[in-house]
């Protein structure tokens, strides 16, 4: 069985026409139909039947057809990756993040990137915090940002970016809404607007709280970063989110205001596993945002 075999038989396939396939491939219409019957020699099955003067798929070969695109796909996919490690400066890079960095953190560094290398192209996959660990220890992507770094995880290999602070997100009717900085316990009377249960920064904001002296008072969820601040700004109650969330556009009916004690910060950095080796493009990648956060004076 031969590889063009099985790329003949998908077009003939797919046009249900042995003479178009022939024009699209740019070969003989003898040269196909010889190697198709070669194919259907050697798996001892009738893969095609005439119809007048199409072909059609005959029922063993609509099952060959599924299992024979999934298997030139691969090899696609596995010439591609060859390509890369022969030339990392055209590869791919596939990139885990969460919604916490999705509106500074992952533009900031694919911009600079791809200033100097343009021809790298992304594939970004946003989760949550428990499927992108998972994802990079499965091999689904390369490498993930996170906040905070795990540090209970042994098949990852952990780098630290920055740390960065959490703050307050009052509405602007707040009663402290004008104070330049504040004091955790003095929103202890207050609603919270949290990440559900399970969210990494629902229990950051929740043992932020419990250090400064109370429990605190949930009024409502939300599960992305536009969710929490549109219930912020209608007064549903207040949250704690991380610095990083708040360079893009607020909006005039929320105030952020930076907390004094305690002091809130959680680490953000990249996550890649130790048990495989990233492919070159991604490698490249990976130390290219190291040395980059290295030489940013407000990360440091």
């Amino acid at each position: 069985m031969e590889l063009r075999q099985l790329r003949y038989f998908i077009e003939v396939a797919e046009r249900e026409h042995v003479t178009a396939a022939a024009e699209h491939l740019h070969v003989a219409q003898s040269a196909i139909s010889l190697q198709i019957s070669k194919l259907e020699d050697e798996l001892g099955v009738t893969l095609f039947e005439r119809v007048g003067r199409n072909v059609k798929l005959t029922q063993i070969g609509k099952i060959f057809l599924v299992y024979t695109k999934r298997a030139i796909q691969s090899i696609d996919f596995a010439k591609a990756k060859i390509d890369e490690y022969l030339d990392p400066e055209h590869g791919s890079i596939n990139i885990g993040y969460p919604t916490s960095l999705a509106n500074h953190l992952l533009p900031l560094v694919i911009s600079a990137y791809k200033a100097e290398h343009p021809n790298v192209s992304y594939h970004l996959r946003q989760g949550s915090y428990k499927d992108l660990i998972e994802a990079v220890k499965t091999g689904d992507i390369g490498l993930a940002f996170l906040g905070p770094i795990p540090i209970d995880e042994p098949e990852l290999e952990t780098h630290i970016l920055f740390s960065e602070r959490l703050s307050a997100i009052v509405p602007s009717t707040h009663p402290l809404a004008s104070r330049k900085t504040l004091t955790l316990n003095e929103l202890q009377n207050d609603e919270f607007v949290l990440f559900p249960k399970g969210y990494v920064l629902y229990d950051l904001a929740v043992k932020a709280c419990q250090q400064a002296g109370f429990d605190p008072k949930v009024s409502a969820e939300g599960e992305d970063m536009d969710a929490i601040k549109g219930l912020v700004a209608a007064g549903i109650g207040v949250s704690l989110l991380p610095e990083g969330t708040f360079y893009d556009r607020t909006t005039r009916r929320t105030i952020k205001i930076p907390i004094d004690a305690p002091q809130v910060k959680r680490t953000v950095g990249i996550i890649t596993s130790k048990n495989r080796e990233l492919a070159p493009t991604e490698k490249v990648f990976y130390l290219f945002v190291k040395d980059f956060f290295s030489v940013l004076e407000q990360y440091q």
